[in-house]
């Protein structure tokens, strides 16, 4: 009954259950795993002390920036340079943007400083000005931001003297010097500013270490794969139902005939075989040659 499982078509089928389903099994496996080391990671972050409350560090031991050094406080030494708005940024509910000034530092590269956040549209804003001279900040390490990275305008267009997005592959563009591959925000406010005192902006937990939406993605494509992997299954086994089944009618003569071809059907030239020898012997009544034909009966055409 199952002997059609070893022809070519049911090969096909068999070899592509066969590699399926391991390779959902797989990709489920390895998004749960996903998600389990955020919730780790969340944990992890939960126990350890706030980074902000950690010694400060100069800026290159804390480099380059990860999930350890996010967050916590760096020194660094220079002259600020130029200075950007970066628009579309809340805080407290509020819409607003952050002043970013370029610390240039002894090395020659700069250290990207958000000095502080004012509410309004940076169009035509008045923002506190840069101390001038050299200056020391301790402000909260952090990563270059990226397209996911909250807040960011990625479209550009942007007006000038103004960034989306605060990271050194965006900035690189805009100074004729090297950046830094990471940002710190000062944790002080600094007075000022026609939009009164700047608010401190404060530091983000670092990408992929807590709890988000993108966690929970990854639960709910770990289900998607065993519902994948369970579907491909049951329609295996509802295929292989049913053929059998088929086969099964057809053993059995279940199968109706196909019926064979009726009187109209016959060839040309062919007889009739519903015609016995009488009927053949009378022929046809109106060819003239039989031995009944009527002449008188006949139609004048």
């Amino acid at each position: 009954m199952y002997r059609f499982l070893l022809t070519p078509r049911w090969w096909g089928i068999n070899l592509f259950v066969v590699l399926a389903i391991p390779f959902c099994v797989f990709m489920g496996t390895w998004q749960l795993g996903r998600f389990e080391d955020r919730v780790q990671s969340h944990e992890q972050a939960e126990k350890a002390p706030d980074p902000s409350t950690r010694a400060a560090k100069p800026l290159d031991e804390l480099l380059p920036v990860d999930k350890v050094t996010s967050g916590r406080p760096a020194t660094a030494t220079g002259t600020y340079a130029e200075q950007f708005l970066v628009p579309g940024r809340e805080l407290d509910d509020r819409r607003g943007f952050y002043v970013l000034n370029m610390l240039r530092t002894e090395s020659g590269k700069a250290l990207p400083v958000v000095r502080g956040w004012l509410p309004g549209s940076a169009t035509d804003a008045r923002v506190p000005a840069a101390p001038k001279g050299e200056v020391t900040v301790v402000g909260d390490l952090q990563a270059s931001e990226n397209t996911r990275s909250a807040g960011v305008n990625a479209r550009g267009g942007l007006p000038s003297g103004q960034v989306g997005m605060i990271s050194a592959a965006t900035l690189v563009n805009l100074v004729p010097y090297d950046v830094y591959d990471a940002w710190v925000t000062l944790p002080e406010a600094e007075a000022g500013g026609a939009g009164g005192a700047m608010k401190p902006v404060p530091a983000a937990a670092p990408e992929g270490s807590g709890l988000d939406l993108k966690a929970f993605q990854n639960l709910g494509y770990t289900g998607e794969w065993f519902v994948f992997a369970a579907f491909v299954l049951f329609m295996w086994f509802r295929l292989v139902r049913r053929e059998a089944e088929a086969a099964q009618d057809v053993a059995l003569g279940l199968v109706p005939e196909e019926p064979g071809p009726g009187p109209q059907d016959a060839p040309e030239g062919q007889e009739d075989p519903a015609k016995g020898p009488e009927d053949a012997a009378k022929g046809d009544p109106e060819d003239p040659s039989a031995p009944d034909y009527d002449v008188a009966s006949t139609p004048v055409r």
